[in-house]
């Protein structure tokens, strides 16, 4: 007897990821049910070869549904996320709302799997945010070889990360350059065709952003909360795939050939490392993949046991999509979920 699935938010661009994924993993579901908002209700999606009605969030009985995979946004979750754990189905969200809940275990599978096990006192787990799963997949072994002391990011955010309407812009804007048509920012604060734009999401009040204080937030719950974290978050225009440059310090000696081997061992990293023209991994080859690309792997000089790393990822699987479905499997894998028709 497999389980029963829900996928709330499944018409967007992480929802029908999920979806995809599910098939693809063989992730062992009896039942997969596809639901949305009122608006939503009736559109077709794809699951494997075959096709589901998306169902109405609102009206859905959850007290049969083992696992709800939710990208349904913020809002819908804190509302929802709360009643469906009640019926004892696990959340599995993908918003930021439950985060940093000291209740709600916040993980990356290859990262902190055992935090799982606190999951039933909300029957909520939170997936981290897409730019900090790369993150602390690439940041993990290497912490547990020399203990990182500080960490500065950067990173290039493809427009995927703002979902659907998003990747509109950006084929939308530069269609409009090319045959000399007015250029209209809508969902990006500035124009994103041809540009970069040093902004995402709402800025807070000592001028970070909300995306680079979840980065810094997120490492320390999930990593070490002694780790200095300190980000700056771009858009770019690319369509899918997250990179970040990201610049380590040490309190321990390691080397750039030990990181290199470090990594090439470790789970969910692929190292991508030569030292030539085209030697290195960029978002374009990382979408549609699982892993996390690490390339550009060097000491830096200017301080005592310091690399620079650049890591890529697709954003929609391994910072998304990807990593809730790994949460599912670490669930069912560990025992700490049956299928509730088998045990009625």
């Amino acid at each position: 007897m497999g389980f029963k699935i829900a996928v709330a938010g499944a018409t967007g661009n992480v929802g029908r990821e999920m979806l995809n994924i599910l098939s693809e993993r063989g992730f062992p579901a009896d039942e997969v049910v596809a639901l949305a908002s009122a608006r939503s209700q009736g559109t077709e999606v794809s699951y494997g070869d075959k096709t589901l009605k998306v169902s109405n969030l609102e009206h859905y009985d959850f007290s049969d549904t083992d696992i709800c995979l939710m990208s349904a946004g913020g809002d819908a979750s804190k509302k929802w996320s709360p009643k469906i754990g009640a019926q004892g189905c696990v959340v599995i969200d993908n918003s930021s709302a439950w985060r940093y809940d000291s209740e709600v275990p916040l993980i990356v599978p290859e990262v902190n799997p055992d935090a799982i096990t606190t999951f039933g006192k909300k029957n909520i787990i939170a997936n981290p945010n897409c730019s900090t799963a790369q993150l602390v997949v690439a940041l993990k072994p290497l912490h547990d070889f020399a203990k990182i002391k500080r960490v500065v990011v950067s990173t290039y955010q493809s427009v995927s990360g703002a979902g659907k309407e998003g990747m509109d812009e950006l084929f939308t804007q530069t269609r409009a350059v090319f045959v000399a048509d007015p250029v209209e920012a809508k969902k990006f604060t500035k124009r994103i065709a041809f540009n970069v734009i040093p902004h995402i999401d709402s800025f807070m009040e000592d001028g970070y952003t909300k995306e680079e204080w979840k980065v810094l937030a997120e490492t320390k719950k999930m990593l070490d909360p002694k780790i200095k974290v300190t980000c700056t978050a771009v858009r770019v225009p690319v369509f899918i795939g997250h990179s970040e440059s990201v610049n380590i310090e040490f309190e321990n000696e390691i080397t750039a050939d030990q990181a290199r081997d470090i990594l090439r061992e470790a789970p969910g990293c692929l190292v991508i490392d030569k030292h030539e023209n085209g030697g290195y991994i960029t978002p374009l080859e990382s979408a549609g993949e699982d892993a996390t690309y690490i390339s550009r792997i060097r000491e830096d000089a200017t301080v005592e046991n310091g690399l620079n790393i650049w890591v890529v990822s697709d954003n929609l699987r391994k910072g998304a999509a990807l990593n809730a479905i790994q949460i599912a499997e670490l669930l069912v894998n560990r025992g700490l979920i049956k299928p509730r028709k088998q045990a009625a």
